[in-house]
């Protein structure tokens, strides 16, 4: 893109060239009001814009650099009310000098090659999305966090934070429709305050380090309890003519997909590849409108609860690599909308129950069992019992029978040759014998004579 274009003496108001194939540096955006300029090729390092320009928008690009010219080269209040540089090449930490960024609402900076750790002065703003996903930050969660009362998304996602999960994040930031700390370092246990937060529709914690039981309170999570479902938060703020839609990375049925306008409606929860413990309780099956459960890679025991069959939205159900036993609950068979589903790996038995989703799915949804039954190749017996394991067992009365036999013989072999070896290979011994075998010969000889006559 030629320079000039951007280098006009009279600002332009707006300027929208998302999506498209522009290449080159660009070193000053002379705009007032708007610019929009992802999804294109631009590279270096960020321009420098307008000092009261509200809406930068520089996603999926290939800025380099650092932020902190961006934000740091003035002392003056700025004017940026919404700040997406997200897919870039942005490297180093980011700088501490967010006192006069008050304004602004949405800040996206995930998927980049940022470090270090969250900046304090990063609290003191009057946040509604922070998006750090995707980077290589670490550091426990601060206290100051909770200085952003009205935060709606907060997304941490694969980055290498610790520590435990704060308790105060269910008082301080009561208004949170999205949790994501996905694939960090955090332990310990989930902090029964999260199930105060009644606008929560997607909580996501997979792939950390966090053990103990799941909370039974998650029955308390509002928005996931209702099938009556709003999409009215996504549209964050207006800003002239444009309406912000935020826009999340989620995943859900095995793969990750983002959603924007429909943000609103999608419901999930992922505690996945962590180290959970104990049974699932039977008062997850009150959150009849999540569209998505994945509790896969865990340590969880005892039976699935009848309940989730209760969840009849239900389009993605993960409970694989854990030891569960039991059989899988017939109301399961209520679950008409699923098309992603998974229970391998665990010490379930009995048979599959009959439903048009569940004989959908192919054998490795229920590999790793004791199951039988359509779609498994494994018949079952009358009493739901695998022909198999019950073959197992008459294999196994069979073999006692045999070990029977087996030791008759053994032990008579030893017996025989306990006598015979010494005589055999002892010379005084087998004399003795034969001599006392002899002996005896010749009295029963008389005794048979003498009972002749």
């Amino acid at each position: 893109m030629p320079t000039w274009f951007l280098n006009l003496p009279t600002p332009f108001e707006s300027l929208n060239l998302s999506s498209n194939q522009l290449r080159g540096e660009i070193s000053y955006l002379n705009v007032r009001n708007i610019v929009d300029l992802s999804s294109n090729r631009f590279i270096g390092p960020l321009p420098r814009v307008f000092p009261t320009l509200p809406f930068l928008i520089l996603s999926n690009n290939s800025f380099s650099g650092s932020l902190f010219e961006l934000l740091c080269n003035s002392s003056s209040e700025k004017g940026m009310e919404v700040l997406y540089i997200d897919k870039n090449l942005i490297s180093g930490d980011i700088p501490d000098c967010w006192n006069h960024w008050q304004r602004l609402i949405l800040l996206n900076l995930g998927s980049n090659n940022l470090t270090g750790k969250i900046p304090p002065s990063l609290w003191h703003l009057n946040l509604k999305m922070l998006n750090l996903r995707n980077n290589t930050m670490f550091g426990e969660l601060p206290s100051t966090l909770q200085n952003s009362p009205n935060l709606i998304m907060f997304d941490l996602s694969e980055n290498h934070f610790s520590g435990s999960v704060p308790a105060w994040i269910g008082d301080k930031l009561s208004k949170l429709v999205i949790l994501s700390l996905r694939s960090n370092n955090f332990d310990g246990h989930i902090p029964h305050k999260i199930c105060d937060l009644q606008f929560l529709q997607n909580l996501d914690l997979a792939h950390n380090n966090i053990s103990g039981v799941i909370p039974k309170c998650f029955n308390s999570l509002s928005a996931l309890a209702t099938t009556n479902k709003t999409n009215n938060f996504v549209l964050a703020e207006y800003l002239y003519t444009d309406a912000i839609v935020l826009k999340a990375l989620l995943v859900l049925k095995g793969r990750e997909d983002e959603y924007g306008s429909t943000l609103g409606l999608v419901t999930s929860m992922d505690l996945s590849a962590n180290s959970l413990t104990g049974e699932i309780p039977k008062e997850i099956g009150s959150l009849v409108g999540l569209l998505s459960l994945n509790f896969s890679g865990n340590l969880l025991t005892g039976n699935i609860p009848d309940s989730i069959g209760n969840m009849e939205l239900m389009e993605s159900l993960d409970l694989s690599m854990n030891r569960l036993n039991g059989e899988i609950p017939p109301s399961f068979s209520n679950l008409n909308f699923l098309n992603h589903f998974n229970v391998s790996y665990n010490n379930l038995t009995g048979q599959i129950p009959t439903s048009t989703q569940l004989q959908s799915f192919e054998n490795l949804s229920y590999v790793g069992n004791h199951l039988c039954g359509p779609p498994l190749t494994k018949n079952c017996t009358s009493k739901g019992i695998p022909i198999d394991v019950a073959n197992n067992g008459s294999s196994r009365e069979g073999s006692k029978v045999n070990w029977l036999y087996v030791s008759i013989v053994l032990g008579f072999v030893m017996g025989f040759w306990g006598v015979v070896a010494p005589l055999f290979f002892i010379r005084s011994w087998r004399h003795a014998y034969y001599r006392k075998l002899d002996h005896v010969g010749r009295k029963l000889y008389v005794s048979w004579a003498t009972m002749g006559m």
